[in-house]
């Protein structure tokens, strides 16, 4: 089964050049304005969207997503909303891919079973859980990829060899390289370092291999797009909302254009990257 993970890569790949996937909380700051943000996302240049699934206790994630996740929280955002947002943003997109990304527990909450019923209706393609290993197949993955879903997988700096095989066995649609070791926004990548694991992930799989954690700005996006297939940008859009949020920490008309401002800059660092991939 093709889904629009699939058909994206693709179409870059006939382009030449890697993908730009933008990450933001469901609901952060309020469903509307969430709403809004990512229907500009597209426009504005991203290629795939990544939503985080507010969560009470994301162990992952650093200071800004934490905080986003907790302001989606306290404006109502639950998971049946955040398939809604998914849903009317599929009212005038039925292009862009939508992967869903964060913890097992709101999705255990919901019923995984009702869960994969109602975000394959919604229009979501991909599902990040970050919290379940190889070894929990069974729990989520299985019956994700059963259903049509690409099942997306972390490696980090410390996936070796030995492990590499068990991270890629149940993965689709790409793999998630996290370019540094500790918590989302902590530090900015080593793009040689980075290029290198790349390489070395692509030797064992013809998957995608998309960089995130730790890419801010355009140029660090064309360092990462020269020897990637994707580069993921999460936090630095999240701080854009934080920092374009009035005094009470209610969205402002500078709150939508902000992020789409910085989503077009990142957009042109990955269409200007001198692509070496296909020497590696």
């Amino acid at each position: 089964m093709t889904t629009r993970i699939d058909r994206r890569f693709a179409a870059l790949k006939d382009e030449g050049r890697a993908a730009l996937v933008t990450f933001l909380m469901a609901g952060d700051p309020d469903y509307e304005n969430s709403l809004t943000i990512v229907k500009a996302l597209p426009e504005a240049g991203a290629d795939l969207i990544e939503l985080g699934m507010p969560f009470t206790d994301p162990m992952a994630d650093g200071p800004a997503i934490q905080a986003a996740g907790l302001r989606a929280l306290k404006a109502g955002q639950n998971m049946k909303r955040t398939l809604a947002l998914v849903r009317e943003f599929r009212r005038r997109d039925d292009a862009t891919p939508i992967v869903l990304m964060g913890y097992y527990n709101p999705i255990y909450a919901y019923g995984v079973e009702q869960f994969l019923t109602d975000a394959k209706s919604a229009g979501v393609d991909g599902l990040i859980v970050v919290d379940l290993p190889p070894e929990e197949d069974t729990e989520l993955c299985l019956p994700a990829l059963k259903a049509g879903f690409n099942f997306i997988r972390l490696a980090t700096p410390t996936t070796d060899d030995k492990r590499l095989p068990a991270v890629l066995a149940n993965t689709s649609g790409f793999v998630y390289y996290v370019s540094v070791t500790g918590i989302t926004g902590s530090a900015a990548p080593d793009t040689g370092k980075v290029a290198e694991a790349v390489k070395r992930i692509k030797r064992r799989t013809e998957l995608p291999v998309c960089v995130g954690f730790g890419v801010r700005t355009a140029e660090q996006a064309r360092a990462i797009a020269e020897g990637a297939d994707g580069v993921v940008v999460g936090s630095a859009l999240v701080d854009t909302v934080r920092s374009n949020l009035g005094a009470d920490g209610t969205a402002t008309p500078a709150t939508v254009a902000a992020v789409a401002d910085l989503v077009r800059s990142l957009g042109k660092g990955v269409r200007g990257a001198r692509r070496v991939l296909a020497a590696t």
